[in-house]
C-alpha cells in the first residue's frame, strides 16, 4: 500500500495504528478474565462477559494486561531503535530483556526458545512442527505498523525475522504475516469487506488448514490454527469492535490471545472512535498511553 505523506492522509493512518494497538490492549485485558475457561463456565460466572474486570487464574488488577501486549511493546522499541528496521538479534535480545523483566505470563515456545537464545546467540530457533503456538502472530502487530507502505514480500521477510525467533514454523508464519497484511489493510481503509477479499480470502485458499468454517471455534487452544479460526470467525460474524471482542473472549479457551488479535484486527478496520469509552477508560493509564505513543511512533517512521 502507497502511503500519501499529506496531514489528513498521516493524521488518518495514525488514528487507526492506534485504534489496532489499544484494541490489542484492550482485548487481551478484556480475554484475560476469562483466560483457560471453558464457553459454559464463563456463562455460569458471568452470563456474558463484556468488562474489563481483571481476575481470571492470573489474579489481575482490572485494566492490567498480559504478554500480548508488553511483548509487542518491546518488540516495537526494538524495531524503532533500529532507524525501523525489524532485525532478528535486535528483537531476540528485546525479548530477553522482557523475558528478564519478569513478565505476568509467558508461552512455553517463548520461554524454551529464548533460553536458547541465550546460550547460543543465535537469534533464530530451529525449525519445529511443534512450535506451530500464537506467539509470534500476537506480538506482529508492530512489524505492520513499522512496514506500511513496503511491498507484501518485505513484509513477509519482517514478519518472519521476529517471528523466527522463537516460532520458526510455516503454520505460525502464515498465521502472523496474513495478520500484519490484514491489519495494513485494515489501516488503509479497506473495512472489513477489503481485509477478507484481499487477505482472509487468500489465506485460506492458500492454507486449508485455517479454513474456519463450517465449525464454530469453542474453547480455542494456543495452536495458532485455532486462534485464527475463532479471531476470523469473531470478526466475520459481527458488526463492530465491540460485539467482535466479546464474541471471541466469551468462547474461552486462549481468551487473552483471541482477544487481543481480534482487537488488532478490529481497531484497524472500525478505527478509533470505535473502541468503548468504558473500556478505555478502564484500561490501565500507562499502557494506554504507551500503546497509543508507539503506534504514533511506528507509523511516523514508517511514512518518513
Amino acid at each position: 500500500m502507497r502511503i500519501s505523506s499529506s496531514s489528513i492522509q498521516a493524521a488518518e493512518l495514525i488514528s487507526r495504528a492506534e485504534a489496532a494497538y489499544l484494541g490489542l490492549a484492550l482485548g487481551d485485558a478484556l480475554g484475560a478474565t476469562v483466560e483457560f475457561m471453558t464457553p459454559r463456565e464463563i456463562r455460569s460466572q458471568y452470563g456474558v462477559h463484556r468488562e474489563i474486570r481483571g481476575g481470571g487464574w492470573l489474579r489481575l488488577k482490572p485494566g492490567t494486561v498480559t504478554d500480548d501486549t508488553t511483548m509487542s511493546l518491546a518488540l516495537g522499541e526494538a524495531i524503532l531503535a533500529s532507524d525501523g528496521r525489524v532485525e532478528p538479534l535486535a528483537c531476540a535480545q528485546a525479548f530477553d530483556q522482557w523475558m528478564r523483566r519478569k513478565p505476568v505470563d509467558i508461552g512455553n515456545t517463548v520461554r524454551r526458545n529464548l533460553v536458547a537464545f541465550r546460550r547460543s546467540g543465535e537469534p533464530e530457533a530451529p525449525p519445529s512442527e511443534y512450535d506451530a503456538g500464537n506467539g509470534a502472530a500476537m506480538r506482529v502487530l508492530p512489524v505492520a505498523l513499522a512496514t506500511l507502505g513496503q511491498g507484501e514480500d518485505a513484509v513477509r521477510a519482517a514478519v518472519r525475522a521476529q517471528s523466527h525467533v522463537t516460532h520458526n514454523n510455516a503454520d505460525s508464519d502464515a498465521a502472523a504475516e496474513f495478520l500484519a497484511l490484514a491489519v495494513q489493510e485494515g489501516i488503509g481503509g479497506g473495512g472489513l469487506r477489503g481485509v477478507y477479499r484481499r487477505c482472509v480470502r487468500p489465506l485460506v485458499e492458500g492454507h486449508t488448514i485455517f479454513a474456519y468454517r463450517p465449525r464454530r471455534r469453542e474453547n480455542p487452544s494456543g495452536w495458532v490454527v485455532e486462534t485464527l479460526q475463532a479471531v476470523l470467525q469473531a470478526l466475520l460474524d459481527t458488526g463492530s469492535f465491540e460485539e467482535c471482542l466479546i464474541d471471541v473472549v466469551n468462547r474461552g479457551g486462549d481468551a487473552d490471545t483471541t482477544g487481543a488479535i481480534a482487537g488488532m484486527l478490529a481497531g484497524s478496520i472500525y478505527g478509533r472512535d470505535a473502541l468503548p469509552p468504558r473500556w478505555l477508560k478502564a484500561l490501565d493509564p500507562a499502557m494506554r498511553e504507551a500503546c497509543a505513543e508507539q503506534a504514533r511512533r511506528l507509523i511516523q517512521a514508517a511514512i518518513d
